[in-house]
């Protein structure tokens, strides 16, 4: 059966093949340039900003730097799914300052790739990722992740 792969949160990020493909969506201010992840659409958040801008949409970079890393050694809270009757298997947490726009962005690293893996300063590129499958709903629900660049994972 083939599950209907829908967002964790809608209007975050676009894993579209025309647009060149995963990509986090942020929102810029025309007056100021200031980006916001996540997206920002009520109005600039950057104090310094001399107000009257827009704000549009704007897709991120998609690869960055390690910034830091951990690994979450706790079941997290909803939106994550995890059954109590399992083991729990740790999972990796990396925050990446983005290529262009030199802001910070936290995510879980790809399957497979733990706090060994990784190293400040490291390149990465975010991907596309599936954080939960419901097959009641017949539904993957998707998020970011990290992934080493040249890596094997």
């Amino acid at each position: 059966m083939a599950l209907t792969r829908t967002p964790v949160v809608s209007g975050w990020f676009t894993e579209s093949a025309a647009d060149g493909g995963f990509r986090l969506l942020g929102t810029r201010c025309s007056a100021c340039t200031a980006v916001f992840f996540p997206r920002e659409d009520a109005y600039c958040r950057n104090p310094r900003c001399p107000g009257g801008g827009e704000l549009a949409e704007a897709p991120l970079s998609p690869r960055g730097r390690v910034w830091s890393y951990t690994d979450g050694r706790y079941r997290p809270p909803a939106p994550y799914v995890s059954d109590p009757a399992e083991p729990w298997e740790p999972y990796t947490l990396v925050a990446v300052e983005l290529e262009a726009e030199g802001m910070v962005v936290l995510g879980q690293a790809v399957p497979g790739v733990g706090v060994g893996d990784l190293a400040v300063g490291m390149e990465v590129e975010v991907v596309g990722g599936v954080l939960n499958e419901d097959a009641d709903t017949e539904t993957a629900w998707t998020t970011w992740q990290f992934k080493p660049v040249g890596g094997n994972a």
